[in-house]
């Protein structure tokens, strides 16, 4: 099989330089991009087969570019690749559509290793980090299932999205539900740009409008 074609995206060009540098000669990287807008871009442009995705980025971050990507009709696969393993940003960035999750501590040979997997079609995550997903696809309620709310609508999101729904829902800011949850406003942005998108809303009044209508509010 020949070797996939790479594209590079995340926001600090000083990371961008050094995975490239690492991976060139062994893959052919299509280019690379540091927002939200340019990872489209160039994902449309160039075709490659297999993205390297950071999933904190201005504009909505790794999550937002899947997202548009899908629209736009890319078949890329997407592997994260992030700083953070948090449990919250593996689940976002797998549920809108990555094949695999790996941290930036990753030693150099093992990414081209995961690049090559995620292309033959294999999920890759880096060391305890599969179990976060196995747990959340494992939890997550089924329509009519034990645990569901009875509201078809309402049982597409996540246990997390519907608390950080019910939190927007009662007026909190982005930080402050940060700090209500424990997590980072990035991860909450992620949170409500998936809950957006499940309900095809296009903004919070209307979240908000939605939530009083469906009686999420309350605890």
């Amino acid at each position: 099989m020949n070797e996939p074609t790479v594209a590079i995206v995340d926001d600090h060009a000083l990371w961008r330089t050094g995975v490239r540098a690492e991976l060139e000669g062994a893959f052919a990287v299509v280019g690379d991009a540091g927002t939200v807008d340019d990872a489209v871009e160039l994902i449309v442009q160039a075709h490659p087969d297999v993205v390297l995705l950071d999933v904190h980025m201005p504009g909505g971050g790794g999550v937002e570019v899947l997202r548009r990507a899908r629209a736009a009709g890319s078949p890329a696969t997407f592997l994260a690749l992030s700083v953070s393993d948090a449990a919250e940003d593996v689940i976002a960035v797998i549920r809108a559509g990555a094949r695999g999750y790996v941290t930036k501590a990753i030693a150099p040979g093992e990414l081209g290793d995961a690049v090559r997997r995620v292309h033959e079609g294999d999920a890759v995550f880096s060391p305890r980090l599969a179990g976060f997903v196995l747990d959340a696809f494992a939890g997550a309620p089924r329509p009519g299932a034990s645990g569901g709310t009875g509201d078809p609508e309402l049982d597409q999101l996540t246990p997390r999205e519907r608390e950080v729904l019910r939190l927007l829902a009662r007026g909190y800011l982005y930080k402050e539900i940060a700090h209500r949850l424990k997590i980072s406003p990035k991860t909450v942005e992620a949170h409500v740009s998936a809950v957006l998108r499940k309900l095809q809303l296009s903004n919070r009044h209307e979240l908000s409008r939605w939530a009083a209508q469906h009686r999420v509010i309350d605890p």
